[in-house]
């Protein structure tokens, strides 16, 4: 079902007003945003990662040369939308695409059901200081792709709620016409294929606020939430709401689908195991 722009503000302003968080939640696969659905949550969030986290794999697969990103998403949109009755369901694209018009590109995942995008994959998840990401930025596939990806969602009518790694790139976003900014604290951690690597609570807060108070300076009515790195758990995203002003909620894409995947089915599987076949 998709929601026009301004269903989807009004959305989650009600649950801003009501005082709940909003929550969005990544979805690999079709059963992950069925009970992700009926767990609550206001958004919901495909791209390539999901695929390749409920395979196994590690999140940063979505980065690397493994599959055409943006098709993958259309493909997975097949599996998810159909599933999803009443949540709006946004679309991962990958802003530096080099093949793809952007403009069309949107219009048909607009058509396709998609409410809004996000951008990922994301070459802000590679550190700034690195030749690689220089090279990307001088080479034509930079975050300015990404940007411009947002920028021409949002003039298509669809909710736009990018990641954010930067004070920069928070006030570049909502320039951009950003309605939600997700302050993205890096690869999640915990789990058996989480990162390991990753700031503490308190300076993920300090970083989390820096963004919100970026955000706001462009534009007063953007929308701030958080996700990623050590934000994993509800403990731990109710810690950074608690220590920070004006953040409003929290996208889970690891804590929501692996993270309970992975206990749950170890669980289940450490049950059946301890069945006793003694009849005695």
């Amino acid at each position: 079902m998709e929601f026009t722009r301004q269903e989807s503000l009004d959305r989650l302003q009600e649950t801003v007003s009501s005082g709940d968080p909003i929550i969005g939640a990544g979805a690999g696969t079709g059963i992950s945003a069925k009970f992700a659905e009926r767990g609550g949550v206001d958004l919901l969030i495909i791209y390539n990662s999901g695929r390749y986290r409920m395979n196994g794999r590690g999140s940063l697969a979505g980065l690397l040369p493994y599959g055409d990103a943006n098709e993958i998403v259309v493909e997975m949109g097949h599996e998810v939308l159909p599933v999803v009755e009443d949540t709006p369901v946004l679309a991962g694209v990958n802003g530096t695409d080099p093949f793809r018009q952007m403009d069309v590109f949107i219009e048909d995942l607009k058509r396709r059901g998609f409410s809004g995008v996000q951008n990922f994959p994301t070459v802000g998840l590679i550190d700034e200081d690195s030749g690689f990401r220089r090279n990307l930025e001088e080479t034509g596939m930079g975050y300015d792709k990404e940007v411009d990806m947002i920028q021409e969602a949002a003039e298509q009518g669809m909710l736009t709620c990018p990641y954010v790694f930067s004070e920069e790139q928070a006030r570049e976003m909502t320039e951009a016409g950003a309605d939600v900014i997700v302050s993205h604290m890096g690869l999640t951690t915990s789990g058996d294929i989480g990162a390991e690597t990753a700031l503490d609570l308190d300076a993920a807060a300090d970083r989390v606020q820096a963004h919100h108070d970026a955000a706001k300076g462009v534009n007063e009515d953007v929308t701030v939430i958080c996700h990623g790195g050590p934000i994993a758990w509800p403990d731990d995203a109710q810690y950074v709401l608690e220590h920070t002003e004006g953040v409003v909620g929290f996208f889970g894409a690891s804590s929501i689908e692996r993270l309970p995947t992975e206990e749950a089915i170890e669980a289940q599987a450490r049950e059946f195991k301890e069945i006793d076949l003694s009849h005695d």
